[in-house]
C-alpha cells in the first residue's frame, strides 16, 4: 500500500457497490449485476473487494475494514476498484476499473500494486488474470508487474467475442520480487505525491 498520497485503499463495504455498479456500467459493457457483488462480498469466502478513495485533505485511512456494512463517513468519494480471488495459493484478479474522469494519474497502477500487496500478504505465490487481447495498455501494466503472457481464450468477451490473453505473475512472495515490487511501489508513490489538486477531476460525494 502507498500512504502519504491524497487516495486510500480500503476494503469495499456493501453500501459501496451502488457507486462501484456506476463506474463499472461506464468502464465495461458486461458489468457485474448487484446479486454478483451481493455473492461477492458477503458469501464468497475465497473473495477480496477493495476501492480506492480520493481522501480530499482527510487523515490518512490505514485500516482495512472487512465489515460490508460499515458506514463510511462523508466526502471520501470512490474514484476506482478491484478485486481477486484466493485459492489456495493464487489469487486470481477478477475485476479492477478506475473511473473515467480519474484515469491517466497512476490509479490503476495504485489499484494494481495495492492488490498485489494484498495478495502477497495472504500468502499468494501466484496472481493470475485476463485481459482483452486489445488492451494493451493494461497488458503493458501488468507487464511492468512482472505478468507473462501462459495463454489465451478464444471468443471469451461475450459482448465482442474478443480473445482473453491469460496472465500469470509467478514468486510474488519471493524476495526478489519483492525486492522490484518495492521500488515500483516507490516510484508510482513519487508519481501520486505529485498530483496537485487542480490536476484532478471534482469529486463528487459518493
Amino acid at each position: 500500500m502507498m500512504d502519504g498520497t491524497a487516495f486510500a485503499f480500503e476494503a469495499m463495504q456493501w453500501d459501496d457497490v451502488p457507486v462501484v455498479m456506476g463506474i463499472e456500467q461506464r468502464a465495461f459493457t458486461l458489468p457485474w449485476s448487484v446479486n454478483t457483488y451481493r455473492h461477492e462480498l458477503l458469501e464468497n469466502k475465497h473473495a477480496h473487494y477493495y476501492v480506492v478513495r480520493y481522501r480530499t485533505g482527510q487523515a490518512l485511512v490505514r485500516r482495512l475494514w472487512r465489515v460490508p456494512w460499515r458506514r463510511r463517513p462523508p466526502g471520501t468519494p470512490i474514484v476506482g476498484y478491484g478485486g481477486f480471488w484466493m485459492i489456495t495459493d493464487e489469487a486470481h484478479i477478477s475485476t479492477i476499473a478506475i473511473d473515467e474522469a480519474w484515469r491517466g494519474r497512476g490509479l490503476g497502477e495504485y489499484l494494481l500494486a495495492s492488490m498485489i500487496g494484498q495478495a502477497a500478504a495472504l500468502d499468494a505465490s501466484r496472481i493470475t488474470l485476463e485481459v482483452r487481447e486489445t488492451n494493451q495498455v493494461a497488458q503493458n501494466l501488468y507487464r511492468k508487474y512482472g505478468f507473462e503472457v501462459s495463454g489465451k481464450r478464444l471468443r471469451y468477451y461475450q459482448d465482442n467475442n474478443e480473445t482473453a490473453i491469460l496472465m500469470i505473475a509467478y514468486g510474488v512472495n519471493t524476495e526478489t520480487y519483492q525486492a522490484k515490487f518495492r521500488a515500483l511501489t516507490t516510484a508510482a508513490r513519487a508519481r501520486l505525491t505529485r498530483l496537485e489538486p487542480s490536476m484532478l477531476p471534482r469529486p463528487t460525494a459518493s
